[in-house]
């Protein structure tokens, strides 16, 4: 397992405190009506699926952005497998804070666990640690650094964060810019010399045109297996290679043994489904 990003809180905060004041405009009737300020409590966490754990730190957060005092005690730690049954932490608190923080945090926790236990999966079917799985800017808005942190955790990497962190040349950058070598040059012109120029290729001429015009990286954009390992020998290692386009879980074992990079794919964060987690067996301590 990589080492994981550490998360600042001056950014995560303001995300999480707008969830709450989606879900508590201004209190939990339910809650207030039948429980004292004073009183306090346990619940556990159970896994109700087998998967992989993410986001633990988030789901505290929530906890604590409500009452500081809130404490959690963990068996498990991000990354981890979890199956199904086992109690994964034990929360302690005022018995207000438990229940009213409990449907936001579990929405926290449930997404990005989903989104870990998916890329964990394509990663052990690919089967391939040569190849890097990296995720995509198809991301839930609001949401990309938790999303993108998932995706670390279920073993994956990130591709460029933001508009502001890469140079990617797509069809429609090279269709305004009039062709491959125009789009390259001018990007060439305007950025600075530490950034690496990536172009998004859909055939084997417009390969030859990426390696004329000296693009650092060369994604290879839903292309048949066929092209791809013919795209490999014309590039002969002349730059990196990215493959992507309509890569999933289903599919990610045919790209096993090509000879390329990188593969990206959107599906952790667009088509994985939120691991089934539950607070249980809440207990009135005082």
């Amino acid at each position: 397992m990589m080492n994981l990003p550490k998360l600042n809180y001056l950014t995560i905060d303001k995300i999480l405190l707008e969830a709450l004041r989606e879900d508590i405009p201004i209190e939990d009737i339910s809650t207030n009506a039948i429980i004292s300020e004073e009183s306090i409590g346990q619940v556990s966490l159970y896994a109700k699926e087998d998967g992989i754990i993410a986001g633990l730190n988030i789901f505290e957060r929530i906890f604590k952005l409500l009452d500081f005092n809130t404490n959690i005690t963990y068996y498990y730690k991000d990354g981890d497998k979890i199956t199904k049954g086992k109690e994964i932490a034990l929360i302690e608190g005022k018995v207000r804070t438990l229940l009213t923080g409990e449907r936001v945090a579990l929405n926290y926790l449930q997404r990005l666990s989903g989104i870990a236990s998916y890329t964990r999966k394509m990663v052990e079917s690919l089967n391939n640690k040569s190849i890097k799985i990296v995720d995509t800017r198809k991301t839930t808005p609001n949401m990309r650094i938790l999303e993108k942190y998932a995706t670390k955790v279920g073993g994956g990497y990130n591709h460029r964060n933001n508009l502001s962190d890469g140079i990617l040349l797509k069809d429609n950058h090279i269709a305004a810019a009039g062709s491959i070598k125009n789009a390259v040059e001018k990007a060439k012109k305007y950025s600075s010399f530490i950034n690496k120029i990536e172009l998004e290729v859909e055939n084997l001429e417009m390969v030859k045109e990426a390696l004329e015009a000296k693009a650092d990286i060369i994604m290879l954009d839903n292309m048949s297996i066929d092209n791809i390992e013919r795209a490999v020998k014309l590039i002969n290692n002349q730059a990196e290679i990215e493959c992507s386009g309509n890569i999933t879980l289903e599919n990610i074992k045919d790209y096993s043994n090509l000879e390329i990079d990188y593969i990206s794919t959107g599906a952790p964060t667009h088509s994985s489904k939120a691991l089934d987690l539950s607070m249980k067996d809440l207990r009135v301590l005082k």
